[in-house]
């Protein structure tokens, strides 16, 4: 059997895992509260403002992008400057998509105080 056989239930098995922990942890969580005699509205309340997930997703994807993209043209510039284009090409795209990425989690940050 090829190997993308096991390795699919073993992804959905690991998301299955994820959500049930979460799940547990939350109901665990609440319990303890409650029986604490906190009030159940807490977990209710919408008095915060977040800003809304598609406008963290259109920052972060375009980020992810541009970065990827400088990691392109810098790593062309490295590999014609003499490096060797095994070592520039993933180095400097993961490098600048990782940049991208911190940058929108910093921009998102400001988005949510803002809002």
């Amino acid at each position: 059997m090829g190997s993308e056989v096991v390795v699919i239930p073993i992804i959905f098995g690991v998301l299955f895992g994820i959500y049930y922990l979460y799940i547990s942890a939350r109901n665990r969580e609440r319990l303890a509260l409650i029986e604490k005699g906190a009030d159940a509205s807490i977990f209710y309340s919408r008095e915060r403002k977040v800003t809304s997930i598609w406008k963290v997703v259109v920052i972060n994807l375009a980020l992810l992008s541009m970065g990827i993209g400088l990691g392109i043209f810098v790593a062309a510039l490295m590999v014609q400057s003499g490096m060797d284009e095994d070592v520039a090409y993933p180095g400097t795209i993961f490098f600048m998509a990782g940049l991208g990425l911190l940058s929108g989690f910093f921009l998102t940050k400001k988005l949510n105080k803002d809002a």
